[in-house]
């Protein structure tokens, strides 16, 4: 079963990524047989912006790595970086009747972080973020080569997920608040890469405000 109205489907994004903060999980049963009560099978929408956190950038100053945009990403001038979503899907199944709950992928294609010091250089790319798992993967590129096809990058925390704001004037809907951390693989290679031991797992690296564009009704 599909949702029908506009704010019905922006609010499955909405709990896809506000799930992340249990992983979207329940230990009953499977999908094998249950129904989804909302499901998208062509994610649409704007943006996933980053507000990146003031400890992230101070860190990355203090060890000279210099942040950047790839490809359609930017950084904005109020420090966020914003990535295009591309595509994905989402079902959302009733709490307790399948494990996890919260199923699909949300992509960013074509876009991602970049981390610059002296000569090298490491580019986050093509984000996809799982809800069900909330983790957030990505291919690594060591200086123009690719590193590692597809690793868990962020973990993503939606304790802190402010309530779904619906912008009639623009016709979008925006969820705001989902916690970015790095992940223990990550921290591992961004060290090894720059020759530091300065990046921890669990290091805030900002809040994730998603922009999506409504259907019309």
């Amino acid at each position: 079963m599909r949702f029908k109205t506009p704010v019905a489907i922006i609010a499955t994004g909405a709990i896809a990524l506000g799930a992340s903060a249990c992983g979207g999980s329940d230990k009953k049963g499977d999908s094998s047989d249950a129904k989804p009560l909302a499901q998208i099978d062509q994610l649409t929408g704007a943006t996933t912006a980053v507000k990146l956190d003031k400890g992230f950038v101070d860190a990355l100053a203090s060890l000279k790595v210099t942040p950047g945009a790839v490809g359609i990403a930017r950084i904005s001038s109020t420090g966020s970086a914003v990535f295009p979503i591309t595509g994905g899907n989402v079902k959302y199944y009733k709490p307790g009747t399948v494990s996890p709950y919260v199923q699909g992928e949300i992509d960013h294609e074509g876009s991602g972080l970049s981390l610059k010091a002296g000569g090298t250089k490491v580019s986050l790319e093509n984000f996809v973020v799982d809800p069900g798992k909330s983790v957030l993967t990505g291919k690594v590129v060591v200086n123009g080569k690719t590193a590692v096809p597809s690793a868990p990058l962020f973990t993503l925390d939606g304790s802190t997920l402010k309530p779904l704001s619906v912008k009639k004037s623009n016709n979008t809907g925006v969820l705001e608040g989902t916690t970015v951390k790095l992940s223990a693989p990550a921290a591992a290679l961004l060290n090894k890469t720059f020759k530091i031991k300065a990046l921890k797992p669990g290091l805030v690296i900002g809040i994730a405000k998603i922009t999506v564009d409504l259907p019309k009704a």
